[in-house]
């Protein structure tokens, strides 16, 4: 799959809390202190992974690192099936402070890849369904698609990125 890109201003905030937080907040003090910044890089990678447990994901040899500088985070192991493969490189991209996901992962059982869609303004997940299925009443299938991610079919925001799988 690859380098994935993500509004890097867009989406849960993993980075302003716990360890995480206290890391950036060494780091700003110290922004040349290379022990910080490899330190607040394995915290925000920390915080990803306990994001991706959070959502009841898992693979094989999960490693996530995130790299502050590229604001990229790479994501490695063999996940079971192909879609859990892309919604641990969601939930990897969908972090405010992350602009890009290098999604090093295989799988277990090969399937056809998703497109991804980036949330407009405006958009609804019909509205998403009919420009990608040619019927708004498909919106059923992007919304399980992106569970557990997604709670509800009205809670999209602008900036989030979504899975949209092959019918």
């Amino acid at each position: 799959m690859g380098l994935l890109d993500f509004v890097k201003d867009a989406g849960e905030k993993l980075f302003g809390i716990g360890k995480a937080k206290a890391a950036m907040q060494e780091v700003a003090a110290a922004p040349a202190d290379e022990a910080k910044i490899k330190a607040a890089n394995d915290a925000a990678a920390d915080a990803i992974m306990d994001y991706i447990k959070s959502q009841n994901l898992s693979a094989t040899g999960l490693t996530v690192t995130f790299d502050a500088a590229s604001s990229t985070v790479s994501v490695f192991g063999v996940a079971p099936d192909q879609a859990t493969k892309e919604k641990i490189a969601l939930c990897c991209g969908n972090v405010a402070g992350v602009g890009a996901v290098n999604n090093m992962m295989s799988v277990d059982q090969s399937e056809p890849e998703a497109t991804y869609y980036t949330v407009v303004a405006g958009d609804t997940l019909s509205k998403i369904s009919k420009n990608a299925y040619g019927d708004p009443n498909k919106y059923q299938k992007i919304f399980e698609a992106n569970t557990p991610m997604l709670k509800h079919p009205d809670k999209i925001y602008p900036g989030q990125v979504l899975r949209i799988p092959p019918l």
